[in-house]
């Protein structure tokens, strides 16, 4: 269900989407809202589930991760206990940064991370090693062309 949102909600999304540390007086100020209408549509959104919580972006290299990988999974099944199996066993692994179940030839793209090749080569490993997996292919991320930084509302 989509939730209905009016041109104020929208421009509290867009604005906390780039900057989700301000104030709700300079939220307020930027949409036009005092300080206390703002907090209550923020809270309204909340509790909507429009907005499900607030991070911080941090910069993957300073972090001393180099590599980024796409990996396709196939599973030698698609009965619901082992793609259950799988997904515990990649939202386990702190390697894995994100994991698709998928329409097409793959069962699952995983985004991966690592300090470097031998790094890479432990991470695939346990990918190999997790429940039904029967074929792996791994793409390494060149370079980010185009960063996803949030939604159009």
């Amino acid at each position: 269900m989509t939730a209905e949102l009016d041109h104020i909600d929208r421009a509290i999304l867009t604005t906390l989407q780039r900057d989700s540390r301000l104030s709700m007086a300079e939220l307020g100020e930027k949409v036009g809202l005092s300080s206390s209408a703002c907090h209550r549509r923020v809270l309204q959104l909340q509790t909507a589930g429009v907005i499900e919580g607030y991070a911080a972006r941090l910069n993957a290299k300073s972090l001393g991760l180099d590599l980024h990988f796409i990996v396709d999974v196939s599973l030698r099944s698609q009965a619901e206990e082992d793609l259950e199996a799988f997904e515990r066993a990649a939202r386990d692994n702190t390697s894995v940064l994100e994991c698709f179940l998928m329409a097409g030839q793959a069962d699952f793209s995983l985004r991966v991370s690592a300090h470097d090749t031998a790094h890479y080569e432990e991470v695939h490993r346990q990918i190999a090693h997790m429940p039904g997996v029967t074929r792996i292919e791994s793409k390494l991320i060149l370079r980010t062309v185009k960063k996803w930084m949030g939604y159009k509302v």
